[in-house]
C-alpha cells in the first residue's frame, strides 16, 4: 500500500481545506473551472474522475463477466435496496428533520425546497465515484461494473417517477444530456479504455504491472477533485455553515443506515466481500451531477434543492472513507 493509500484520509481532509482556501482566495480560477462544463457535467471533475476509473477498468477481464449470473445476490441486493428503499427513507428522513426537528431553526419554505434535494440525492444511486471505492476494498471489477450498468439501466426508467412522485409534482424535466453523458464518459468510455489496454499488454503479469504505476494517479485524482469540490462551495460553506450541518445530518445518517442495511443483507446471505462491499457502497454513495442538474433545472441555481445536492457532495467523501475503512476491517468476516 503507498503512503497515499495508506495516509488517504488525511490527504483528503487537507484537500477539503485546500479548497476552501483556493476558493476564497482565487475566486476567478474557481470561477473558471466551473465554466469549463458541459451538459452540467464538469469536464474538469470528468477528467479527475477517469482518472480514478480507468486504472480499474484496467483490470475488468472480459471473460470474468460471463461468471456474474452465478452470483446473483449481489445485485438483488443493491436493485432493493437502490430502488425500493433509498429513495423513501431519504425522503422520510428529510420530512422528519425540516418538518419537525429542525422546525424552529428553518423557514418552512426553505424547508420544503431542503427535502426535495434530499429526495433528488436518494433517487440518483452511483455511476462513476463507486468504481473508486470498490478498488479501494479490493472488489470484484466485472461484478462492479454489472451493478453499475444495471442500475443505470434502472435509473433511465424509474428516476423521474419515483422523484415525481415523491416531490408530488409531475412535470419532472430529466437532463438526459447529464445522464447520457455521464454514463458514456465514466463507465462507456473508460471500460473500452480499459479493455483496448489489456488487449495491447497481452499477458496478465504485464496487466498487473500496468496497473501497479497507473494505481496511483487515481488517488491523486480523488484527491484533487476533493480540493475542487470544495472550492467550488467554499464560499457556500463560509457564508451558510449552520445551514450546510443541519442538510447534512440527515444525509449523513442516511448513508450509514443504507450501508448497514445493505452490507448485512450481503453478510446473512454469504455474498463474497469482493462483491459485499460494492454492493452496499453502490446504494450509499449518489449521481451527484444528476441529483445536482435536476435540482437546478427545477428550482433555480440559488435554491434551496440545489443546495441540499451540494452538501450532498460535501458529504459523501469523507463518509464514504470511512465506510471504505470499516469493510476493509471487516473483510475476513466474510470469509
Amino acid at each position: 500500500m503507498s503512503v497515499f493509500e495508506r495516509y488517504l484520509t488525511v490527504w483528503v481532509a487537507l484537500a477539503m481545506l485546500a479548497g476552501i482556501g483556493i476558493g476564497a482566495a482565487a475566486p476567478g480560477l474557481v470561477e473558471a473551472i466551473a465554466a469549463a462544463e458541459v451538459a452540467r457535467v464538469n469536464l474538469v471533475v470528468a477528467v479527475l474522475i477517469w482518472a480514478m476509473v480507468y486504472p480499474m477498468m484496467v483490470g475488468v477481464d472480459p471473460r470474468s463477466l460471463r461468471d456474474v449470473a452465478r452470483q446473483p445476490k449481489g445485485l438483488a441486493i443493491t436493485l432493493a435496496v437502490n430502488w425500493l428503499i433509498k429513495p423513501f427513507t431519504m425522503a422520510a428522513l428529510g420530512v422528519l428533520f425540516f418538518e419537525v426537528v429542525f422546525a424552529d431553526l428553518i423557514a418552512p419554505e426553505d424547508a420544503q425546497q431542503y427535502i426535495a434535494g434530499l429526495i433528488l440525492l436518494g433517487a440518483a444511486p452511483c455511476t462513476a465515484m463507486v468504481f473508486v471505492w470498490s478498488q479501494l476494498t479490493r472488489g470484484d471489477e466485472g461484478y462492479t461494473l454489472l451493478q453499475v450498468s444495471v442500475n443505470d439501466v434502472v435509473m433511465v426508467f424509474a428516476f423521474a417517477p419515483i422523484v415525481a412522485f415523491l416531490l408530488g409534482v409531475t412535470d419532472i424535466v430529466v437532463p438526459w444530456e447529464t445522464l447520457i453523458l455521464s454514463v458514456v464518459l465514466f463507465v462507456a468510455l473508460p471500460l473500452a479504455a480499459g479493455l483496448w489496454t489489456r488487449a495491447r499488454l497481452g499477458t496478465e503479469a504485464r496487466i498487473a504491472a500496468f496497473r501497479d504505476r497507473v494505481k496511483p494517479w487515481g488517488v491523486v485524482g480523488l484527491i484533487a477533485t476533493v480540493a475542487i469540490l470544495f472550492g467550488l462551495q467554499g464560499q457556500v460553506i463560509l457564508d451558510r455553515p449552520l445551514v450546510i450541518a443541519l442538510i447534512a445530518v440527515p444525509i449523513l445518517i442516511q448513508s450509514y443506515g443504507i450501508f448497514a442495511l445493505a452490507y448485512a443483507a450481503a453478510f446473512a446471505l454469504r455474498v463474497p466481500h469482493r462483491i459485499a462491499a460494492p454492493c452496499a457502497l453502490i446504494g450509499t454513495s449518489n449521481f451527484f451531477e444528476l441529483a445536482v442538474a435536476v435540482a437546478i433545472s427545477l428550482f433555480g441555481l440559488n435554491s434551496g434543492a440545489a443546495l441540499a445536492t451540494v452538501v450532498g457532495v460535501l458529504v459523501e467523501v469523507p463518509v464514504m472513507l470511512s465506510l471504505v475503512a470499516f469493510a476493509n476491517r471487516t473483510r475476513a468476516r466474510f470469509a
